[in-house]
């Protein structure tokens, strides 16, 4: 089967949107942590906000570099839950009005990468590439498949 423009290039999408959210997250890591960009911070590291910035930082570089994303992505979407619920949804059930729309959409992608993974752009898919169906059937011995 023939791939197409779009089943060739999604796996290369999804590995660029990964990247332009973890840099996203990144600058709000920063910004709690070393108080640039200018804007906010910087937070104790001891204080919530803080261990928010280094999940942000951490998770944010881990999911920059596609590298262990699954459970990075995991314990940032529960972040951006939590975030959501402890400083946004107090205000207004709306996030228009509570100015949550970033924490949501951060919970969403992130969920996203839970279950799609980080795309072929990355150090996942460098280290634990799983054999394609193409390289699983190329060393079967075609005297012991029937009708080859």
């Amino acid at each position: 089967m023939e791939k197409t423009f779009w089943d060739a290039w999604s796996p290369r999408v999804l590995s660029v949107l990964r990247m332009v959210v973890a840099l996203l997250f990144i600058e709000h890591g920063m910004q709690k942590l070393v108080g640039f960009p200018p804007g906010g911070g910087p937070v104790p590291v001891s204080s919530l906000p803080g261990a928010a910035g280094i999940i942000e930082l951490v998770g944010g570089t881990l999911l920059l570099v596609g590298l262990l994303t699954r459970p990075a992505a995991f314990i940032m979407s529960g972040e951006m839950a939590v975030a959501y619920f402890m400083a946004h949804a107090p205000k207004s059930p709306f996030p228009a009005v509570n100015q949550g729309e970033p924490a949501v959409l951060f919970c969403f992608i992130f969920l996203y990468y839970v279950f799609a993974g980080a795309g072929s752009w990355s150090l996942d898919s460098l280290l634990w590439k799983r054999p394609t169906a193409r390289s699983q059937t190329a060393w079967v011995d075609k005297r012991t498949v029937p009708g080859t």
